[in-house]
């Protein structure tokens, strides 16, 4: 691994103009990603910018109407919430799964969606949970929509000067939860074969009023399935209506074969894990206003 010039910024005015500086500079976060490709050869930096010195990526706030958490925060920080756990439950089920122990130690969610592998395991539930990514750069700020950030396999929607400073989530209205499921073939710390987020919302009734459901690791990029999400608005999430919402994600899913699994079985498990991630959501709702 070839060493390269290191700077540990401690302002965001201070990091852009790193990367307005460095075309080839490297944004470090955990560096669970960044230092494996390195040392695989895969990633040779000029420069590498550590962003965990800068207050505004280590801060998390909630208050009535949002979680704003810093991209560098690491994801131990965020499952050791009880306050998110309970507002998010899926959300942090997908980001206390992503590795082992001490990797959750060092691996951020920032990073995790910023390496804009197809198969990450947080990003699903950041789109169901309609997440908002704060962005800056030399030429000031702005926001994207957590879907709209991956453009595909290792690609994103930030320019060479740009990092990605928070994430924000709405908190979710009265009688809403949210789950996420993964296929893996072992039973822990491996790369989902298909994935799943449901977030959703029931009136007194049982009754779906809202849904959002988002598949991963089966298209160059997490995918929002609108029509699995209208098979689930309007049902109290009966046989039918699950069946329904399966079918969509799979027709939905454009995976490819690789060996771990081929397109015909990713398609038909993400299927699977949406109906179970559904009822995973449903069944949360009741049992808190039960």
């Amino acid at each position: 691994m070839t060493l390269a010039a290191y700077i540990a910024p401690t302002s965001l005015a201070e990091a852009t103009t790193a990367l307005a500086d460095h075309q080839g500079a490297r944004l470090l976060a955990g560096g669970t990603d960044l230092l494996v490709q390195m040392k695989l050869g895969l990633r040779s930096p000029e420069q590498v910018v550590d962003l965990k010195h800068i207050p505004e990526l280590m801060e998390i706030s909630l208050d009535d109407e949002r979680l704003r958490l810093g991209a560098a925060v690491s994801g131990a920080v965020v499952t050791g919430r009880a306050d998110i756990n309970r507002l998010f439950p899926g959300f942090t089920e997908a980001l206390g799964i992503i590795g082992s122990s001490q990797i959750q130690g060092r691996a951020s969610m920032g990073g995790n969606l910023c390496n804009s592998s197809p198969a990450a395991d947080s990003v699903p539930s950041l789109i169901a949970n309609r997440a908002v990514c704060h962005i800056v750069g030399s030429d000031g700020s702005r926001a994207v929509a957590a879907e709209d950030f991956t453009t595909g396999p290792g690609s994103n929607c930030l320019a060479a000067d740009e990092l990605l400073v928070a994430v924000e989530m709405p908190l979710p209205v009265p009688r809403s939860s949210d789950a996420y499921l993964r296929f893996i073939p072992r039973t822990e710390m491996d790369i989902a074969v298909a994935g799943a987020a449901v977030a959703l919302t029931l009136d007194e009734e049982g009754v779906c009023t809202a849904a959002r459901v988002v598949i991963g690791a089966v298209a160059p990029k997490a995918l929002l399935v609108p029509g699995a999400a209208e098979a689930l608005v309007g049902s109290s999430l009966d046989a039918d209506s699950l069946a329904a919402a399966a079918a969509a994600a799979s027709e939905a899913a454009c995976p490819i074969t690789d060996k771990r699994g081929t397109v015909e079985y990713r398609q038909s498990v993400v299927g699977v894990l949406v109906r179970r991630a559904a009822v995973i959501a449903r069944d949360r709702v009741l049992a808190r206003e039960g």
